[in-house]
C-alpha cells in the first residue's frame, strides 16, 4: 500500500494538518475516547486533544464537564478518562470489571453511599474509621464495576462519590458485550489511524489481544474490515485510497504520551526511541511519522535533557531550528531542552 496516502489520510483525519473546527471536534473527539488531559502538565484539567482545535479545547470541554456532557469514568486498564455521556453504556461494556465477589471494605463503602447518598472521601472516613489509603483503592475497585461514579464537573478537588444507577437512572451498564463494543469502538478507531492491527488496539484500550482478534475477525467477515498486508483498514478506506491524493506534509509535532496516535502505538515507541535517561517526556511526529523522542526526566517539574532522532544526520542538522520550536511546545519559557542529538544547545 502506499505509505504517503495512508500518512496523508491519517494525519488529515487527526487534523494535524488543518485545524478542527468545533463539529469536526466533536467527533474525533468521540473517535478517540476515553479522552485524557496533558501528559503530566496537565493534572486537574480537562481532556485535551493537543494540536487539533481551531480554539481552545480544554476551556471548551470544562465547558462540557460542568454540563455533564463529558464524565468521569476508569477505562484502558482501570485509567481514569473522560467519555461523552452518550456514550456510557457502549464504554461500560467495553471496560466494566464486573464485582461478584465484593470485600467487606467494598460492601462497607457501598452500602454506606446507597444509604447515607452521596458523600466525599472525607465524610467516609468520619463515618467508617477507615483511612483514606485504604478508602481510595476501594473506590477505584468499585468505580471500575460501575457501581458508583465520582462527580468531577468542575474542578474542585473535594467531590462527590455518587451511586452510579442515581446518577445515570437511564443507563444500563449492561447493554453491551465487551464484543459488541469492541466491534463498534472498533471502527472509529481504524478511521482515524487509516492501518490498524490488533497490538495496536490493545496498546490503547488495553483489553486482552485475543478479544480484539475476535472483534476484528467479525469485522472482516461482516466486509466492514479488510486485511491488508500492513493491517486492517475500513473496505470503504482501501478504496478512497485508490483516488486520494496527499497533500505535501512538513511539519513537526510533539505528541505528549497521553496523546490518541501515542498511546496506539506506545509499545513499539519505546522500543525505537531507547535511551540512558529516566523517562521519555514526549514522542515528535516529524512529517506524519514518529522520528524521535525528548527525553529526560520527570520531577516536580519536567527535566528536559535532550532531543533523540532516527532521521538522517544531514536532515536533523538542516531543520535543528523547526524541530526544537516544536519539542519546546511544552516546556515554557523558563525550562528549556539542553541538549539536540547529545550536543549542548547554546
Amino acid at each position: 500500500m502506499d505509505t504517503d496516502k495512508i500518512n496523508g489520510l491519517r494525519m488529515e483525519r487527526q487534523f494535524l494538518t488543518s485545524k478542527a473546527s468545533q463539529a469536526e471536534y466533536d467527533t474525533l473527539y468521540r473517535d478517540t475516547q476515553p479522552g485524557q488531559n496533558v501528559y503530566w502538565n496537565g493534572f486537574g484539567d480537562p481532556p485535551s486533544i493537543t494540536h487539533r482545535a481551531d480554539f481552545d479545547d480544554i476551556e471548551y470541554n470544562r465547558q462540557r464537564q460542568r454540563r455533564r456532557i463529558l464524565v468521569k469514568g476508569r477505562f484502558q486498564g482501570g485509567n481514569l478518562g473522560w467519555i461523552e455521556q452518550s456514550c456510557l453504556e457502549l464504554f461500560a461494556g467495553l471496560s466494566k470489571k464486573p464485582l461478584p465477589d465484593p470485600t467487606d471494605k467494598q460492601l462497607a463503602l457501598l452500602t454506606l453511599i446507597q444509604r447515607e447518598g452521596p458523600m466525599n472521601i472525607q465524610l467516609m472516613k468520619e463515618m467508617t474509621g477507615m483511612l483514606v489509603k485504604e478508602i481510595t483503592p476501594v473506590l477505584h475497585r468499585l468505580q471500575e464495576a460501575f457501581l458508583i461514579y465520582e462527580d468531577q464537573h468542575d474542578g474542585e478537588w473535594d467531590r462527590g462519590w455518587y451511586m452510579f444507577s442515581e446518577m445515570f437512572p437511564d443507563i444500563d451498564v449492561d447493554r453491551y458485550t465487551r464484543n459488541e463494543a469492541l466491534v463498534a469502538v472498533l471502527q472509529w478507531f481504524a478511521y482515524r489511524h487509516v492501518i490498524i492491527d490488533s497490538r495496536m488496539a490493545k496498546a490503547f484500550y488495553k483489553l486482552p489481544e485475543k478479544e480484539i482478534k475476535k472483534a476484528i475477525a467479525e469485522l472482516v467477515e461482516m466486509e466492514i474490515f479488510v486485511e491488508t498486508g500492513e493491517g486492517f483498514i475500513l473496505r470503504k478506506d482501501l478504496e478512497l485510497l485508490e483516488v486520494f491524493v496527499p497533500k505535501p506534509i512538513k511539519s513537526v509535532y510533539a505528541m505528549h504520551r497521553n496523546d490518541f496516535m501515542v498511546k496506539a502505538n506506545e509499545p513499539w515507541l519505546k522500543e525505537r526511541f531507547t535511551h540512558s535517561y529516566p523517562d521519555t517526556l514526549y514522542y515528535l511526529l516529524v512529517d506524519g511519522v514518529f522520528r524521535g523522542a525528548v527525553v529526560g526526566k520527570f520531577r516536580y517539574a519536567p527535566e528536559y535533557e535532550d532531543v533523540i532522532l532516527d532521521l538522517p544526520k544531514d536532515e536533523a542538522a538542516a531543520r535543528k531550528d523547526e524541530i526544537l520550536e516544536a519539542a519546546h511546545y511544552f516546556c515554557g519559557a523558563n525550562n528549556r531542552i539542553k541538549r539536540y542529538l547529545n550536543m549542548e544547545i547554546s
